[in-house]
Order: C-alpha cells, then sequence, then structure tokens
C-alpha cells in the first residue's frame, strides 16, 4: 500500500503537467479565434485618428482598402502616380460615401521620386491633419518571370524605390506625427512570395523588397509598441489584381474589390480589413 502511494503522486503530477501543457496552446488558439473572428471592431476613427494615408490606391488591395477605410468614416489621402485615375477614385468614394468622407490626391511618382523628397512631399500634405492610419500598400513587381540578369535596371531600380524606399520614407515622414498624440496604426503590404521559410525564384528582387518590409515591420513595432502605435505587415497571398496577372476569382485566388459595407466575402478585405478590425489592434 506504501508503494502505491508515490506511483500514484507521480503519474498524478506527470498528468498535471501534461494537462497544463496542453492548456497553453490551447488557450491560445481559443484567443487566437477570438480575436480574429468573434471580438467587435474598434472605430478606427476614435481611436487612430480622422485621416488615413493609402498608397497605391488606384486599383486592386490598395482601392479596396481605402474604399473599406472610407466605410469606417475616415478622411483619406489618396497617394499615387496618375492624377487621373486618382480623381477617378475619389469621385467614386464620393459617389458612394458623400460628404462625410473627406479625400484629397497627392499625386507623386514614388519610383522617380527621392526618398528625402518623398517625405518632405508627405510632411507637408499631412500638417495640421489628424492622421491616424497609414498604409503603405504601393508596390511594383515584374511583367513576367525573369532571371535575375534578365531584369532591365529601370524596373529593378522602380522595385526598389517603390517596395521599399518609398514606404520608409513616408514612414519617417507620418511617425513623428502618430508618436507626438501617442496613437495611429500602420499597414505594410507584405507579400506571400516572402513567407519567410522558402524561395521565390524568377521574382527574386520583388520577393526580396517584400522581405524587406517585413522585418522593417518587425522591428519598428517592437520599437514604437509603447507609443501607442500599431504597426503590422500583411501578408496577402494569390489576389486577382493587374499587378498579379489574374483576372478571375476562385477558392484560392481572392478578389480585391470595393467594399459594400461591412465586411465582403469574396474580398481581400476580409482578410486584411477582418485583421485591422479584429486582431491586435482590438
Amino acid at each position: 500500500m506504501a508503494t502505491q502511494t508515490p506511483d500514484f503522486m507521480v503519474i498524478f503530477v506527470i498528468s498535471s503537467l501534461g494537462f497544463i501543457s496542453l492548456c497553453k496552446p490551447l488557450l491560445g488558439f481559443i484567443k487566437w479565434v477570438w480575436a480574429i473572428f468573434l471580438r467587435p471592431p474598434k472605430n478606427l476613427r476614435d481611436h487612430y485618428g480622422s485621416w488615413a494615408i493609402v498608397t497605391g490606391c488606384t486599383d486592386g488591395i490598395g482601392k479596396a482598402l481605402a474604399f473599406q477605410l472610407a466605410s469606417e468614416g475616415l478622411n483619406l489621402l489618396l497617394v499615387g502616380r496618375n492624377p487621373l485615375k486618382l480623381e477617378a477614385t475619389a469621385d467614386a468614394i464620393r459617389e458612394r460615401f458623400g460628404p462625410q468622407v473627406e479625400t484629397r490626391n497627392v499625386v507623386v511618382d514614388l519610383a522617380k521620386t527621392s526618398g528625402e523628397e518623398i517625405s518632405k512631399t508627405m510632411e507637408g500634405v499631412i500638417k495640421g491633419l489628424d492622421i491616424g492610419v497609414l498604409v503603405n500598400n504601393a508596390g511594383l513587381a515584374y511583367e513576367g518571370a525573369r532571371f535575375f540578369h534578365e531584369v532591365d535596371s529601370e524596373v529593378v531600380e522602380g522595385i526598389i524605390k517603390v517596395n521599399t524606399e518609398a514606404a520608409t520614407w513616408i514612414t519617417k515622414a507620418v511617425v513623428p506625427v502618430m508618436a507626438e498624440k501617442k496613437k495611429g496604426a500602420i499597414v505594410n503590404m507584405g507579400s506571400g512570395s516572402y513567407g519567410g521559410f522558402c524561395s521565390y525564384p524568377l521574382y527574386t528582387i520583388y520577393a526580396a523588397s517584400k522581405a524587406y518590409l517585413t522585418m522593417f515591420s518587425r522591428s519598428i513595432n517592437l520599437e514604437y509598441k509603447n507609443t501607442g502605435i500599431d504597426i503590422q505587415c500583411h501578408i496577402p497571398l494569390f489576389v486577382a489584381t493587374k499587378m498579379a496577372k489574374f483576372r478571375r476569382s476562385s477558392l484560392f485566388i481572392r478578389l480585391a474589390k470595393p467594399a459594400c459595407g461591412g465586411l465582403v466575402t469574396r474580398s481581400i478585405c476580409v482578410c486584411l480589413i477582418g485583421r485591422i478590425l479584429r486582431s491586435v489592434w482590438c
């Protein structure tokens, strides 16, 4: 009888430790489900500010995000290189949401403008505005698969400037404003071409530029996490956009389109705005 008691205690202790070890990932999963799918969204305007900046907003993911942010009541600074496309996007937003959403167009060619000039331009246009959200969405990619040495020098320079330099300098212009008021949110648009665990041959420069954005986002988020600024890098996979050359959506290829109010089932807004509204910012 005396030998059975120690054996029981050993089994009880080991079982308890196993149960505790099992509870930790289970609780983590429950927390993730709550944060992503169940927890009510925050009011972005009240929580961060009344203005949002969206680069690359005239098509694809950027346009969908601009419409979704407008549906949340945020005014928009639309940044792009084509004034006609910017005006068309602004007109469409005004037509849908009316005068309650103000839009301003910022015409700048991110591929041909120096970093300091981009930063000074943004500092000028955001002066006096309650900037709450920045979406660094503008991006360039190859026209098709290419070996590294086959990529034109102009394309190489454009990808590096738009995908890395522009996002860096725009963030540099906006962060001081957010830090001063101790609140803000920055979303950098990464890519599934860089998942952190696999290579992406024939699109090397594009994937490498997105890897930069991923590390940039992770590191700067730690720098500013105690200042009220939330910084994320989103990693969409295949999306039907002009840049990606996909024309139709499918089970594995999502459709980027403006939201019609709320979250759209067949829209990239499901995975992007859904996480913005429900994940760590909530």
